[in-house]
């Protein structure tokens, strides 16, 4: 995702605005609620050894042999679970002018349902840590940036499959090319005018390219660093702005299941670009984002974000089980 310092200002004044909203939508969030169903339940060392596993591979970044290597395992991980999958490859250029080859995972259950959810993260690793103190051009292993909302669909996926079905459709969506973006020490070809940015390769072909003719989804849940230790989950804009009723029902879903400290009802930051721009924006699904914020910082993330400390030791199985939990308890409130 790209970074948002440069957002810092209208976000301070977004920030202020909302807080009064939220301060009395947080006071009533534990009173006079539906009480939920219990959904299936999560398995923390699961979703933590999915995690690992695509460490194991290897940076993923796109043309590399850990990238076409962690598609194929992804594959057969989905159609494992009984899903049909559609691998939705592509090529495209990144800012420098480099060919990548790029694969958008796409996992479905349930296709007799018409009401469907879209589940999201991208899979891909930024190929240079170039917010770290090292190396500028090191890849990353991309355990939280990548991997932590990757292992979050295929817990869930996993558990659908052992699990009485859910009264909606579920299609997992691994987006590619996400993270490749600009590198802060060269400059950039000018942006074609058929691309929008130089992040979200793969959510913005998926939008303009759907992989069924005219697909689309009650709503979507986009999962990206979800599982850093600490973790906090801030609004953003964009989900308000084009899917407030969805922000504000999963976390209000959360603060059910108690953890209301996790997820605050609170405006982090503005305008954002990651994946949920280009579904929202370009393939009309409402689309909300849940990503780390860390307010105060210098970049809004999490100390390890484009680094090389961006690894196992900072992956949290109880960060990546409490996000898990909340999506399937959304799933099966439906």
């Amino acid at each position: 995702m790209r970074p948002i310092k440069t957002l810092l200002i209208s976000c301070i004044v977004l920030f202020f605005i909302s807080c009064g909203g939220n301060e009395s939508n947080s006071s009533s969030s534990s009173t006079n609620k539906t009480p939920l169903k219990k959904a299936p339940a999560i398995n923390a060392d699961s979703t933590f050894a999915f995690v690992q596993q695509q460490v194991d591979f290897g940076p993923r970044v796109p043309n590399s042999k850990a990238h076409k290597e962690a598609s194929q395992w992804f594959k057969k991980k989905f159609e494992g679970y009984g899903a049909t999958v559609i691998m939705q490859e592509f090529t495209d250029y990144v800012y420098d002018g480099t060919k990548v080859g790029l694969t958008n995972v796409i996992a479905s259950f349930y296709p007799e349902q018409k009401k469907r959810i879209l589940l999201a993260a991208h899979w891909d690793t930024r190929p240079f840590s170039d917010q770290g103190e090292g190396d500028k051009y090191a890849a990353i292993d991309g355990a939280n940036d990548g991997g932590s909302g990757v292992g979050v669909l295929l817990e869930i996926a996993r558990v659908l499959s052992l699990s009485e079905a859910p009264g909606v459709g579920v299609d997992i969506i691994l987006f590619d090319g996400e993270d490749w973006g600009e590198h802060n020490e060269v400059s950039s070809k000018d942006l074609p005018v058929d691309k929008r940015s130089w992040w979200c390769l793969g959510s913005q072909y998926w939008s303009k390219n759907k992989h069924k003719a005219n697909y689309s989804a009650y709503y979507g849940i986009l999962l990206d660093m979800v599982g850093a230790p600490d973790a906090t989950f801030y609004y953003d804009s964009v989900s308000q702005e084009n899917a407030g009723r969805v922000l504000q029902s999963v976390w209000s879903t959360a603060d059910q299941l108690g953890y209301g400290s996790m997820f605050k009802k609170e405006l982090g930051f503005g305008r954002i670009t990651d994946d949920h721009v280009y579904i929202n924006e370009d393939a009309r699904i409402p689309m909300i984002d849940i990503i780390d914020y860390r307010p105060g910082t210098n970049v809004g993330f999490t100390p390890a974000w484009h680094t090389e400390n961006d690894n196992m030791e900072n992956i949290s199985k109880e960060t990546l089980a409490k996000v898990a939990n909340v999506l399937m308890t959304v799933l099966y409130n439906e």
